[in-house]
């Protein structure tokens, strides 16, 4: 019998528009769900991780259905209409899960006064290096600045002095003059990857991060903090300075690993791959994968990889290859070996081929530990497909 889940549907109110949303989503989701490209501005929030709640910028105004304490009857305006009891301040939408009848402000004057004052905190010590920053173009303090800063600096005084080009692991370099504190990669280390190793050190302005004495970050999904960082702190060591992400191309995918089938974007220019990212499936990988799946691309460049088509050792066309593959096919007596990491088409074909000529077909696969999370024994992706 198949069992449905069912979701409970609320109403509340953003902006004076009334959304159906369900019950007990953060304010945040909330406001994507109301579309019309409203978005409440964030740096700490990932929902996929824990909140914290460091930023501050999400903030908006709440108020809630006014009632009488002693009878609990609604408090009408004069218009007849129950009136809203604001928060005399405003709240983080992270942290706060959308209720019956909330009503919520997410660009009143105050809201704005909020983002201004954060972003300019933010500002006070970061580096003017976004010409130069491996973020730019997908940055979003350089995104949020430029909406809701104030447009100038009012620091006079030195700017703090962070370490820079740090190695945290072999794939991951931390400049920390740059790093907004948002602790979204300690969460994941700790929380997804099982490896609680990051973590800040010192305090107010001087707050560092680093790794525990003795550790590093090397498990095998350190890059995905590098996909989280809102910033340009944490950056790839491999794709560090190598291309400016608005000249990539960006192609959906799915990692070739191992029978998970995580779903990827490969960025590329020119037919040349500059690096593989996570793209999120809720139902598969969520917003994660692999260091290792990242780099499998490099094997397309590989000195040794079989770039002509050979006939005992002679480069031939591909006609003539087709032509030499028919013939031989033709004399029967002959077995097909596939790969396990072909596509389902290309195993198709071989089926195809084998049902014609009556060959046996044999599939080399990979078998290798697994991690539990998003790395599966069986290395090769289309073993159980084919």
């Amino acid at each position: 019998m198949e069992i449905q889940s069912i979701v409970e549907n609320i109403t509340i109110n953003i902006d004076g528009q009334d959304i159906d949303v369900p019950k007990g989503i953060n304010i945040i989701e909330a406001v994507k769900i109301a579309g019309k490209g409203k978005e409440v501005p964030h740096y700490c929030y990932h929902p996929k991780l824990s909140i914290a709640g460091n930023c501050r910028m999400c903030m908006v105004e709440m108020g809630m259905p006014m009632r009488d304490r002693g009878t609990g009857e609604a408090v009408l305006d004069e218009n007849g209409v129950q009136k809203i009891g604001w928060m005399p301040k405003p709240t983080i939408a992270c942290a706060t899960n959308a209720s019956p009848g909330m009503h919520i402000r997410t660009n009143s004057e105050i809201v704005k006064e909020s983002r201004n004052g954060v972003t300019e905190f933010l500002l006070i010590n970061h580096p003017l290096d976004c010409p130069i920053c491996d973020q730019a173009g997908e940055c979003r303090l350089q995104e949020f600045s430029a909406e809701h800063g104030r447009g100038y600096s009012r620091f006079i005084e030195q700017k703090n002095v962070k370490p820079k080009r740090t190695k945290l692991g072999s794939r991951v370099t931390l400049d920390d003059e740059r790093c907004i504190l948002c602790s979204r990669c300690v969460r994941f280390s700790k929380e997804i990857a099982g490896e609680d190793v990051l973590g800040f050190v010192d305090r107010g302005t001087y707050s560092t991060l680093t790794c525990y004495p003795g550790k590093g970050l090397e498990h095998n999904y350190s890059l995905n903090t590098v996909d989280i960082c809102p910033v340009g702190a944490l950056t790839s060591t491999d794709f560090r300075f190598k291309m400016r992400v608005w000249f990539l191309k960006r192609t959906n995918s799915i990692c070739t690993e191992s029978s998970i089938g995580a779903n990827t974007e490969i960025w590329s220019r020119e037919g040349k791959i500059y690096r593989i990212t996570p793209r999120r499936n809720d139902a598969v990988n969520d917003t994660w994968m692999t260091d290792s799946g990242r780099e499998l691309f490099k094997a397309s460049e590989s000195d040794d990889r079989l770039t002509h088509y050979t006939i005992e050792g002679v480069h031939q066309t591909i006609a003539e290859t087709a032509q030499a593959a028919a013939d031989l096919l033709k004399t029967g007596g002959v077995a097909l070996i596939g790969s396990a990491s072909s596509s389902v088409e290309e195993q198709f074909f071989y089926r195809m081929m084998a049902d014609r000529c009556g060959a046996s077909v044999s599939l080399v696969n990979h078998i290798g530990s697994g991690d539990g999370i998003l790395l599966s024994e069986e290395r090769t992706p289309n073993l159980r497909g084919a």
